[in-house]
């Protein structure tokens, strides 16, 4: 049970500090409870906040938790109000929101789309655009690495994947972050940002129904083709859940591999004897890779909804409560991992939780793996600034897509010299 000597727990209201560095406060939690009880009054549902691995795992893996708030499959719970209606539309038809029949079915079509073999082949396309962004950075005084390099990379293998010419990235990047704007924690700062959101949800709803009507009966590989001659062929997908689909991976799809890239960036330099270390090895291995997303997991927390009266910590969860999984301390919980606030690039792999558990893991999770291995060797081959302390770090004030929003290196020598 929760302790009567710490506040109620909440993801809202954080001061700078905590958001940058959030597991001293998640850990003084989790030595308290696995689980503590939030909020209530009012309308809220009884909300309930895990924080240990074995928890998160069972609210993660158990069909008692579904991402609907109902057993009624059809009806997506999604923290959108009713009245933007493009932007409910489309988040609706998301997959990381839907429970089976429909979640099964459209997962099933998008698999073979980030399949292993399918990111493999795109391995040297990855690495191309990552040597084209790291050459536009040059020998510049100061680089912004968030807008320079981690979120425009992850735009680009998506855009490519879907199949979305090179003049249109600028405006992707630009309504992708817009969307970012209805995320329920920055959206209750400020209510203007559910109408920028709206706007790049209508903007992105045309754009997708021209697509996939110009691609339908069209020979072609990418992800929307695909998906437009799949219904076609009678396969029971949705033109709405085509272009949810194609903005979804638009943006949580490039967010969360731009979060990676960025606080893997940060955790080297808070470790330069591991910087060195790695700009030394002859490449990163794949527990190195899982460390990362294990140490700071660009996804601090997911939402699941009970679908039955349940156990959970010692607390009895009814049946429609909200229950929030905390992924961050979970992958920092020392009952699971050992010395868990440290970076140890060679700690064997384990299921760290930064991509989720059981139906609703992530299915982007081997090209996130791909992009965040191939991008950070190549900072470390070709950015002597990535060794230079970070001049300025500005974190969104997030903390489910957590993150920096700037992230500002400065090469001194270059700057002495102008």
């Amino acid at each position: 049970m929760s302790s009567t000597t710490l506040p109620r727990f909440t993801l809202t209201g954080w001061n700078r500090e905590d958001i940058v560095n959030p597991y001293p406060v998640y850990r003084r939690y989790r030595e308290v409870a696995a689980v503590h009880r939030g909020e209530a009054g009012g309308d809220a549902p009884e909300t309930f906040y895990v924080f240990s691995y074995d928890q998160v795992a069972q609210v993660l893996s158990s069909s008692c938790f579904g991402r609907g708030r109902s057993l009624d499959a059809t009806a997506a719970s999604v923290p959108v109000p009713a009245d933007q209606k493009a932007l409910r539309a489309v988040v609706e038809n998301w997959l990381v929101f839907m429970d089976p029949p429909r979640h099964t079915e459209l997962r099933s079509l998008l698999n073979r789309s980030f399949s292993p073999r399918i990111v493999t082949g795109l391995r040297p396309r990855i690495a191309r655009i990552a040597q084209e962004l790291l050459s536009r950075l040059g020998r510049q005084v100061e680089t912004d690495l968030v807008e320079g390099f981690a979120a425009p990379l992850p735009i680009l293998v998506i855009a490519e994947l879907l199949g979305i010419p090179a003049e249109r990235h600028g405006w992707l990047r630009t309504n992708a972050l817009a969307l970012q704007e209805a995320s329920s924690s920055r959206a209750r700062r400020d209510t203007a940002g559910y109408a920028r959101a709206e706007a790049a949800a209508q903007e992105f709803t045309e754009y997708f129904r021209e697509q996939v009507r110009l691609r339908r009966g069209s020979a072609g590989d990418d992800l929307l083709t695909i998906l437009a001659n799949a219904q076609l062929r009678g396969a029971p997908v949705s033109l709405d859940a085509v272009v949810g689909t194609g903005v979804h991976l638009l943006t949580a799809g490039h967010e969360t591999t731009t979060n990676s890239l960025a606080k893997a960036v940060l955790a080297l330099q808070a470790h330069p004897a591991v910087l060195e270390e790695l700009r030394g090895a002859d490449g990163l291995t794949a527990d190195s890779i899982e460390e990362f997303l294990r140490y700071d997991p660009p996804v601090q927390a997911v939402t699941r909804w009970t679908h039955q009266d349940t156990t959970l910590g010692g607390w009895e969860v009814p049946r429609g409560s909200r229950v929030v999984a905390l992924l961050g301390s979970a992958n920092r919980d020392p009952a699971r991992f050992p010395l868990p606030d440290a970076l140890d690039v060679h700690r064997p792999a384990d299921r760290q939780l930064g991509f989720g558990l059981g139906i609703h893991y992530c299915l982007g999770a081997t090209l996130a793996r791909a992009e965040l291995e191939i991008g950070l060797q190549t900072l470390l081959n070709g950015l002597p600034t990535l060794g230079y302390p970070a001049q300025y770090v500005d974190y969104a004030d997030d903390m489910v897509f957590h993150g920096p929003s700037r992230l500002i290196l400065v090469n001194p020598g270059e700057r002495f010299c102008q």
